[in-house]
Formats: C-alpha cells, structure tokens, sequence
C-alpha cells in the first residue's frame, strides 16, 4: 500500500500522518505477517511520541475488533471489498477510531480520505457517513479470527473461546514483578496478586510510576512471572536463562539468589536485556547465542527454557498475533521446541531442574510436548508445581503441570495464556 504522490500544493488535513503510519503498519502485520512490535519501528519513523502511540493504538484496536469491523462493512457494502484492498484496511482504521477509541467523527473522515487517494474514496466517505447516522456500534465481545477460535474450541471447549474473547476486548492491566517486596504505602491503589507483585489499571506512563529510575521493578505479566517462580531461591547455584531477552525472568532469577547466565541469540534484544539490568541494578553473564548450537562450558544446577513459541498466549497485548500465526507456524515452532528441550537437557547437572515454558495457548507446544520428551527420556521425571509456589487463583492441573488460560483471575483483571513444566533431571 504505497503512498500516494502528492503535488507541493496538496496538503493532507492535520493529523493525517499518524493515521498514514497506521495504515503502513496494519499493511504489514495483515500482508506481509510481521509483528507488530518489530513493524512499529520502520512505519512510524519520524512520528512525535505521541503520533506514534496514536498509530500503535488505532491498529491494536483494528486488530482487535477486526472481524467484527469487517461484518459491519461486509453488511453495508453490495459487493464485498476484496481483503487486501486499501479502502478495507482504511475503514478498519477508521471504524476502530471512531467506536473503539471514540476520536471526533470529523478528524476521523478528514483524515480517511487522503488515504483512500486513487481508489473508492466516495464509498468510504459514504461508509463513514452511515456508520455515524446509524449509530453503528460493536458486539460486547471482540470476535476471534474463525480459525483461532475452531482451534481452541478443539483442544480447551467452547467456554474457553468465550472468555478469551472477553479477554480480548480491552487491552490488559499492567503488571510490575519487583527484586523485593515494596512498600506497601507506595501503591495503595495497585491489586498484590502474588509475593513481589504489584498490578495497576492501564492509563500511567511506566515511566512515571514510583521508583521507576530507581529500578526496583519491571514489567512483567503475571503469568510470565510463574516459571521462574518454579526455580526458587537460587542460593549462589548456576542458572541458564535460555532465550531470555528481554529480561523479566533473568531478573526474577537474580533476585532470587541466582548466578544466572543469560542467552539469547538477539543483539538487538540482548541489548534491552541489559539496559533493564542496569536500570534494576541486577547481576546477570549475558551471551548472545543460538541454542541449537550454543552450549555451556559446564553443566548447571537448572535450566529455565523459555521456548520461542507461537505467542498466541500474549494475544491480549499483541492483537496482531492471532491473525498471524496458522496452524503450519505452530507445527514448526514445536519442531524448534522439541530440539532445543532435548538439547537443553543434556546441559543440567543430575539431580538439577529444568523448567519449560512457553506464552502459547496450544497443546503442541505444552502438554503434547512435554509428553513427548518424557516418553522419550525415561529418566527424567515431571515435578510438580505446588499450590504455595503459585497466586491464590491458578493450580496445577492433573500432571502437576501449571497451564494459565483466559477466564483465570477475570475478576481481577485475568492473565496472560501460559504453559509451565518443571522437570527433574535422573541422579547421578
């Protein structure tokens, strides 16, 4: 979706260059499958802050309620609009800001337009003037793309898919994991779901929140804290973090007591990693390395693998993924897993700890895969999770396994899709 030409005398109305952002930025998570996070940078360069997290906020919200968006145009329309047409991605766009984030009708129509420059610039403006006479308005819950949710109600039912779309339709609270338990008189207004944790509507700067600077904290979903919390108090004991930028559980592992090694194959992500240590004050060896060739000098006490996944489990604060990722990635992506488990494996001391994670909500990146490594390592066994080791709220399920789905913890806010296994390594 290139932009159009534009003669020195033909000026688009102000405000229109957050929304040209936009467009290049749903164009390239929808067209070419990029991530939105990793898109941001290359479609919004030369935005202020603000237009830049206005153009982020349009899409993720595009994205969110895109199938609904699309039954409301498909439904006004005589012949539909092909999917990859400009004029749908700039009513997605437009439609998002005006029921969604609720922006003033005409900045919303001004600025639609230009975008729409050598195609049906009279049906868009026509579309927009009959959703704002008609009062169009969105279903109470965001829709799941059609394949996502027949693929959930496969492996968890139909009660699942209901709440993850009710999970789906706001952006989440913010987290905070801290390297010590806080003051309690420094957030009288945030919910303590768990030991060092401290949650808060979304509406704040991070930046601005108390003691920021000072680094006693970090950002950190709840569930995305629990697989470290399986390790414990480390005690001086070694500890990989593989594939560990940008950093949350490296942390977690060092405030814990651990000498942690961390390992990500990511310049670019590893460098993050170390900017948040510096920041929290926190002691971690990182090695930029790829797991399927990398290894340690030594065996170590334990092992947290936090696997590259699909990241379906993280569709709450990255919208984009579930119109992303189809069943063939996630095959491929527990392919990845079963190697780097079984790789990994021969890297822990006997007797030492090896916990798997991965922020996916599929089986064949959990339960079927850990089945699969048991079956084929006799020697190792599952331990499980104790209720005491996780927030009052979430248990391990049957195989002592902790899994985290949408509908947990709703009433207070909910979490994000996680599966967690701890594994023991066969004595010497």
């Amino acid at each position: 979706m290139a932009d159009r030409r534009r003669r020195p005398d033909d000026r688009d109305p102000p405000g229109t260059a957050p929304r040209r952002a936009a467009l290049r930025l749903i164009d390239a998570v929808l067209r070419r499958g990029d991530p939105l996070d990793i898109a941001v940078h290359a479609a919004t360069q030369g935005l202020a802050p603000a237009d830049r997290a206005f153009a982020i906020a349009i899409v993720s919200e595009a994205l969110r309620w895109m199938v609904d968006i699309d039954a409301l145009i498909d439904g006004a329309t005589e012949q539909p609009l092909p999917e990859d047409v400009k004029a749908r991605a700039v009513l997605r766009l437009a439609l998002a800001q005006l029921l969604v984030l609720r922006s003033p009708p005409h900045a919303v129509v001004a600025t639609a337009l230009p975008l729409v420059a050598g195609g049906p610039r009279r049906l868009v403006h026509a579309l927009l003037s009959r959703a704002q006479q008609e009062e169009w308005a969105l279903p109470p819950r965001a829709t799941l793309p059609p394949p996502t949710a027949e693929r959930w109600t496969g492996q968890w039912g139909a009660d699942m898919v209901a709440a993850a779309e009710a999970a789906w339709s706001a952006p989440p609270p913010i987290d905070l994991s801290f390297a010590a338990e806080p003051a309690e008189a420094d957030w009288t207004e945030a919910q303590t779901l768990a030991p060092r944790h401290r949650r808060l509507a979304r509406g704040r700067a991070v930046e601005d929140m108390p003691g920021y600077r000072a680094g006693g904290w970090w950002v950190q979903d709840l569930a995305a804290s629990l697989p470290a919390r399986l390790l414990g108090a480390g005690h001086g004991r070694a500890v990989l973090d593989l594939c560990a930028a940008p950093g949350g559980k490296t942390m977690q592992l060092a405030a814990a007591g651990w000498r942690v090694t961390a390992v990500d194959a990511s310049a670019k992500r590893l460098a993050r990693l170390g900017d948040n240590l510096k920041r929290t004050g926190l002691a971690a060896e990182i090695v930029q390395g790829d797991i399927r060739r990398w290894e340690p000098e030594a065996p170590v006490d334990a092992i947290l693998l936090d696997a590259p996944c699909s990241a379906t489990g993280i569709f709450r604060r990255h919208p984009d993924v579930l119109h992303r990722v189809i069943a063939a990635q996630i095959a491929q992506m527990a392919e990845l897993q079963a190697e780097l488990l079984d790789r990994a494996a021969g890297w822990v001391k006997p007797g030492g700890q090896l916990v798997y994670a991965t922020c996916s909500l599929e089986r064949a990146e959990g339960e079927e895969q850990i089945a699969a490594f048991l079956a084929a390592h006799g020697s190792w066994t599952a331990e499980p999770a104790r209720p005491d080791e996780l927030p009052a709220g979430i248990a391990p399920d049957a195989s002592g396994f902790v899994r985290t789905l949408p509908g947990m913890l709703a009433d207070a806010g909910g979490l994000d899709g996680f599966f967690v296994a701890r594994l023991r390594a066969p004595a010497a």
